[in-house]
């Protein structure tokens, strides 16, 4: 009788292992498409037509070089010069509008 106890108890405590020993149903991730940039990042040509937009009567900018405001911020910070200068001695920002780059006229005309 006692090996029929001990039988039955090796063959409970075997399927309790087996249970417990079944990984968890896992969650199968669910793709997400990465986002697609909706305007270009700035060169020294959108950038020259985007400071002409804004400030018509301005020279024109003879170069420029514009870097991200920082991870997760929209915008760049643009460094550029005008006429013949060929140092870049004025900052300005430049925000993503409506399908284009985008200067505010006030700060960065009234500058010069």
């Amino acid at each position: 009788m006692k090996k029929i106890v001990l039988i039955t108890a090796l063959l409970a405590l075997a399927a309790c292992d087996s249970e417990a020993s079944e990984p968890a149903p896992v969650a199968t991730p669910v793709p997400v498409a990465a986002p697609t940039p909706t305007l270009p990042a700035p060169n020294e040509a959108v950038f020259a037509e985007a400071y002409a937009k804004a400030c018509p009567s301005a020279e024109p900018v003879s170069t420029s070089l514009c870097r991200s405001k920082g991870f997760g911020q929209e915008g760049f910070v643009c460094e550029y010069g005008l006429g013949d200068d060929e140092h870049r001695r004025n900052k300005t920002e430049l925000a993503p509008g409506d399908g284009e780059w985008v200067i505010d006229a006030e700060a960065a005309c009234a500058a010069k």
